[in-house]
C-alpha cells in the first residue's frame, strides 16, 4: 500500500504526461494573430443583429487577412479594395446600418455622425449603431397582423364575382365574322333579326317565251333565334320574302289566254322550330315544327291558264323523334306528318277555280343507323317510307293519285379538319300509285350538302337534291326534280363580299314526254358598312329550256338592296366608331366577339334545310329561280 506522498506524485505524473502533448501541439501550430473583418452580408437588416455564416469559396478567403501580407497579395486573396487603404494598413471601418452607399457621402456614400468607434476599429470589427431591441414573443404577437400577407382576388375573378340574386347568363359562343349580327338576349336565347330590301328590274318576270320585263321589288324579313342552355336545344329559323312587280301582264296573248296570271306576285316562307331533350348523355328526344309557304314557279307546267294570280299554298309539319348512342353507333328512328292545302284559284274573267283535289296528307316514318369510323368520318344507312291520302278521291282529270313510297339512301358525314364538313349519300327513291293508269316513278337520288374552307377567305358550298313531286299535268303521275348547286363566296376585304353562284336543275314528268331544264347563274356583291348595315348588288341570268314548242324562256335579273340587322342595338350604346366614314362595331368581351385582323373565316351555314321527305313541296324549282 502506497503512502500519501507517493499517491501525490503519481497524480502530478499522471497530469504531465496528458499536458505534454497538447503543448507540442500548441508549440507546433501556432501562428501570429490574424486581423478580420466582418462581411457586409453577415449582418442583418434589422439593425445589429448578426450571424456568421459558414465560410466556403472565396468568402472564406475574404474573412482573414494578415497583417504581414502584401498590398498585392492582399488584394488577390481578398479582392476588395475596401478592405484597405492602398497606402496604409489602416482598415477602412463600415458603420452599420446597411450597405454601402446608402446614406451618401464620402468616396463610400457612407456617413455616420457619431464618428467610428475605436475600439471596434482597433480590433477590425464594426460595431452596430444603436443595441438590438430584445425580441419577445409580445412584440411579435404585435407584429402578426402587420406580417400577414395581403390577400387580393385577382381582377378577372373579382369581376365576375356573383352578387346575391344575379342571374348566371351564359357564355355566348363566339363570332368569327367580324360583321355578323351580334343579337339581342332575351334570357337565355340569343335572337338575330334581319331584313332585306331590294328593288331593280326583271327582264321577264312571267317566264314567257316572248319576254315583257317589269320592275321588281322585295322585302324579306328573317328571324333566328337559339337557345345556350348546357342540356336541351330549342333553335327557330324563320324566313320569308315578298316579290312584288310594278305592272300587270296581259291576259291574253295571241288570241288564247295567258299561260301566266295578270300579277305575277308571290309571297314565299320556310321556317322551323327543332327542339332536343337530353334525357342522358346517350339518349335523346327530337322533335320539329315546319311550315312552308309559296306558290308554283313561273314557267312551271302546273299553272292553269287565265289565272289573275297565283294559288298559295301551304304546307305544315310535324316530326318526333328519337335518338340513341352505343358507343360509336348512333340509332335514329322518326315519324314525320305533313298537311299541303292550296288556296282557291282567281282567273281573270273574276271567277274562281277549286284547287282541293291538290290538297293531300302525308304520313311517314324514317330509320337511320349510323357509325363513326373516327371524328371526321361517319357513314350512315338512311331508310324513308310515306304514304299520301288526297282529299278526293280523283282530281280534276279523273285519277286518283293518292300513292305510297319512299327512298333509301347510303352515305357518310364529313368533318376533315373543319376544311371539308357535311353530308353527301346517294339512293334509289320509288313511288307506287293507286291509279292503274299511273305507272310507278322511280329513278336514282343524290343529295349532298357540303362545305369547303379552301382559305380563310374562300368558301365554296355544292348542294344536290332529289325529290318527287306531284303534278296536275293529265297522265302523269309526276315529276322527278333533281338540283344542282355550287356557290363560291370570297372576302375580298373584311367588309366586301363577293359570291358566285351556279345552278341546274332538271324536271321531268312522267309519261308525258316533257323535261325541262333550268340554267340560273348569279353573282352578288356585298359591301359590309358594319354589323348592322349591308349593301348588295344582285345580277341574275336565267334559262329556261323544255321540249315543249313556246315553253322556253330567258330572263335577266339586276336588283340593288340594303340588308338591315339587328338595328335597334346600334348607337353609341354598342360602342360605335366612325372611321373613315366606315363604322366597326367593336367587339363585346362579355359575348366572345372576335376577329383576325385582315382576316376571317366564314361562318359555315349549319341549317341547310335539305327536305329529308320527298315530295313535301309541290314544285321545289323556288330554290333556283327565287
Amino acid at each position: 500500500m502506497k503512502s500519501p506522498a507517493e499517491n501525490c506524485l503519481s497524480r502530478r505524473a499522471w497530469v504531465c504526461r496528458a499536458a505534454l502533448p497538447c503543448l507540442v501541439l500548441v508549440s507546433v501550430l501556432e501562428v501570429p494573430a490574424w486581423g478580420q473583418k466582418l462581411p457586409v452580408e453577415w449582418a442583418t437588416a434589422s439593425g445589429g443583429a448578426s450571424a456568421v455564416p459558414a465560410a466556403s469559396g472565396a468568402n472564406a478567403d475574404r474573412r482573414f487577412l494578415r497583417d504581414d501580407m502584401p498590398r498585392d497579395e492582399m488584394a488577390s486573396a481578398g479582392g476588395d479594395e475596401d478592405s484597405y487603404e492602398q497606402l496604409s494598413k489602416r482598415p477602412r471601418p463600415r458603420y452599420y446600418p446597411g450597405p454601402p452607399g446608402v446614406n451618401g457621402s464620402g468616396r463610400d456614400g457612407r456617413s455616420d455622425p457619431a464618428g467610428p468607434d475605436p475600439e471596434a476599429s482597433n480590433r477590425g470589427f464594426r460595431a452596430p449603431a444603436t443595441p438590438a431591441a430584445p425580441v419577445t414573443p409580445a412584440a411579435l404577437a404585435d407584429l402578426r397582423p402587420a406580417l400577414a400577407p395581403m390577400v387580393i382576388a385577382p381582377p378577372v375573378a373579382a369581376a365576375l364575382a356573383s352578387l346575391p340574386d344575379q342571374t348566371q347568363r351564359a357564355e355566348v359562343r363566339s363570332d368569327d365574322d367580324p360583321f355578323g349580327a351580334v343579337g339581342d338576349r332575351a334570357g337565355s336565347f340569343l335572337i338575330k333579326g334581319a331584313v332585306e330590301v331590294g328593288a331593280g328590274y326583271d327582264s321577264n318576270p312571267a317566264r314567257l317565251s316572248k319576254p315583257v320585263g317589269a320592275p321588281v321589288f322585295q322585302v324579306a324579313p328573317e328571324l333566328v333565334v337559339m337557345s345556350d342552355w348546357d342540356r336541351h336545344a330549342l333553335v327557330a329559323d324563320l324566313r320569308g320574302a315578298f316579290t312584288g312587280y310594278g305592272n300587270a301582264f296581259p291576259d291574253l296573248i295571241n288570241g288564247r289566254a295567258s299561260p301566266e296570271p295578270t300579277s305575277i306576285d308571290r309571297p314565299s316562307f320556310n321556317g322551323h322550330v327543332d327542339g332536343r331533350i337530353d334525357v342522358t348523355r346517350d339518349l335523346r328526344l327530337t322533335s320539329q315544327l315546319r311550315m312552308t309557304v309559296g306558290t308554283d314557279n313561273p314557267g312551271s307546267a302546273n299553272i292553269q291558264p287565265g289565272l289573275a294570280a297565283y294559288p298559295i299554298y301551304t304546307t305544315t309539319g310535324a316530326s318526333v323523334g328519337i335518338d340513341r348512342s352505343f358507343n360509336r353507333l348512333d340509332v335514329s328512328l322518326g315519324a314525320t306528318a305533313d298537311r299541303t292545302r292550296f288556296t282557291q284559284s282567281r282567273l281573270s274573267d273574276g271567277g274562281l277555280m277549286s284547287n282541293d283535289d291538290r290538297n293531300y296528307n302525308q304520313f311517314g316514318g324514317v330509320g337511320r343507323v349510323s357509325y363513326e369510323v373516327n371524328p371526321g368520318l361517319k357513314p350512315f344507312v338512311e331508310v324513308e317510307g310515306d304514304s299520301r291520302e288526297h282529299d278526293l278521291n280523283g282530281d280534276r282529270n279523273g285519277y286518283r293519285r293518292d300513292s305510297s313510297g319512299g327512298y333509301a339512301k347510303a352515305g357518310t358525314s364529313l368533318d376533315v379538319s373543319r376544311i371539308l364538313t357535311g353530308e353527301v349519300s346517294i339512293g334509289y327513291a320509288s313511288r307506287t300509285y293507286v291509279d292503274p293508269r299511273l305507272p310507278r316513278l322511280q329513278g336514282m337520288l343524290t343529295t349532298a350538302s357540303l362545305v369547303w374552307s379552301a382559305s380563310p377567305l374562300t368558301t365554296v358550298k355544292l348542294l344536290t337534291d332529289t325529290q318527287i313531286a306531284e303534278t296536275t299535268l293529265p297522265a302523269s303521275s309526276g315529276t322527278m326534280v333533281r338540283t344542282y348547286a355550287v356557290e363560291v363566296d370570297h372576302d375580298f376585304r373584311r367588309w366586301l363580299t363577293g359570291i358566285g353562284k351556279l345552278s341546274y336543275g332538271t324536271f321531268g314528268y312522267q309519261n308525258v314526254n316533257r323535261n325541262d331544264e333550268l340554267w340560273s347563274v348569279e353573282g352578288d356583291l356585298i359591301y359590309k358598312l358594319n354589323r348592322n348595315v349591308w349593301l348588295k348588288t344582285t345580277l341574275r341570268h336565267d334559262i329556261l329550256n323544255s321540249n315543249v314548242p313556246g315553253a322556253s324562256a330567258r330572263a335577266t335579273v339586276v336588283m340593288l338592296g340594303v340588308r338591315l340587322q339587328n338595328w335597334r342595338q346600334a348607337g353609341l350604346s354598342n360602342g360605335q366608331d366612325f372611321q373613315t366614314g366606315r363604322t366597326f362595331k367593336r367587339a363585346r368581351l362579355a359575348n366572345g366577339q372576335g376577329f383576325q385582323a385582315g382576316r376571317t373565316r366564314k361562318r359555315q351555314d349549319s341549317q341547310m334545310d335539305q327536305g329529308s321527305a320527298a315530295g313535301n313541296a309541290p314544285e321545289p324549282l323556288e330554290r333556283l329561280s327565287a
